[in-house]
């Protein structure tokens, strides 16, 4: 059964990553849309490690890029190399040719480089010198990035976040979790020993699953109705797209998986609009991200159909 999966790895990932339950299901829910994530918060709240998890508990071959002011293009899809016995030029592959790819300080890097990702994320494959190379399967980019305020750092194009499906923030753990944490042994010591609990081969089938769940035409309706009241809002510089409410009904889809129907609710919409455009959406004023009582406003101003 696909919930006996999910479960398995949500309470191998809540051993390791103490009292994020919430955001460890955002996590796996975007995975399972076949979305990529983009994790914004301080450093040292726990990004990276759950990156890691991800990774080790579901098998897949990971691959960390850490992300600078001088990183280029050919460090994160490839270089080709003259080879002097075949004398033609040999094309190396660059760490993007993984399965989990780690986009670590994705805004430390300057916009040519983060470009480099576009592609990736769209179409699940690259192009290098002419020739376009298929992505493995299952492909998924975490990536993190530090607030923007913080020195060094660029901000993301709007398409390079409209790549993401979902943003999220981990905080702070709350008392309990965090002296769990004090007390306990390293995460990643902890982590070094786990197996996978399932295999990429049904991260796919959890795929299929979601894509397979039953989605009632009002439900359509509701769901569109959100969307457009997005791009009649004058406060706003611009609605969601179409591609935006696409990418809303895939994670509404998963996170139904994930809560262990075969049907998606209003609710799952719900759920998922604060996460799916809180970062596609920005104010018409000074051009901040739309903020979260905004974005609340808007679903209770929408009635259920």
């Amino acid at each position: 059964m696909p919930h006996h999966h999910i479960t398995r790895l949500l309470e191998a990932a809540g051993q390791i990553i103490l009292g994020k339950e919430h955001e460890l299901r955002l996590a796996l829910t975007c995975a399972i849309a076949r979305g990529h994530l983009l994790i914004e918060d301080v450093p040292g709240v726990g990004k990276t490690t759950l990156a890691h998890v991800m990774a080790r508990l579901i098998g897949l071959q990971f691959q960390r890029i850490q992300f600078t002011s001088d990183l280029l293009p050919a460090d994160i899809i490839g270089v080709s190399v003259f080879d002097r016995d075949t004398s033609a030029f040999r094309f190396h592959p660059g760490p993007i040719f993984s399965q989990l790819i780690l986009a670590d300080e994705v805004n430390r890097a300057t916009p040519k480089t983060q470009s480099a990702l576009l592609e990736a994320m769209e179409e699940h494959q690259v192009t290098a010198d002419g020739q376009t190379l298929a992505l493995p399967a299952p492909f998924f980019v975490i990536a993190t990035q530090n607030p923007v305020d913080q020195i060094g750092t660029f901000p993301l194009p709007e398409s390079q976040l409209d790549r993401f499906l979902m943003r999220i923030r981990l905080g702070y753990p709350d008392r309990a979790a965090e002296r769990a944490l004090l007390m306990g042994e390293d995460r990643r010591s902890l982590l070094e020993r786990r197996e996978a609990v399932i295999r990429p081969q049904d991260l796919l089938d959890l795929q299929r699953a979601a894509r397979e769940l039953i989605v009632a035409d009002r439900l359509i309706d509701y769901l569109h109705t959100l969307v457009a009241a997005t791009r009649q809002n004058a406060e706003l510089a611009a609605g969601l797209s179409p591609r935006a409410g696409l990418a809303l009904l895939s994670a509404a889809r998963g996170w139904a998986l994930v809560d262990g129907r075969d049907h998606v609710l209003p609710e799952d919409v719900q759920a998922m609009f604060p996460h799916v455009a809180g970062h596609r959406l920005h104010l018409a004023a000074d051009g901040r991200p739309a903020p979260p009582e905004m974005l609340r406003a808007m679903i209770e101003a929408v009635p259920l159909i």
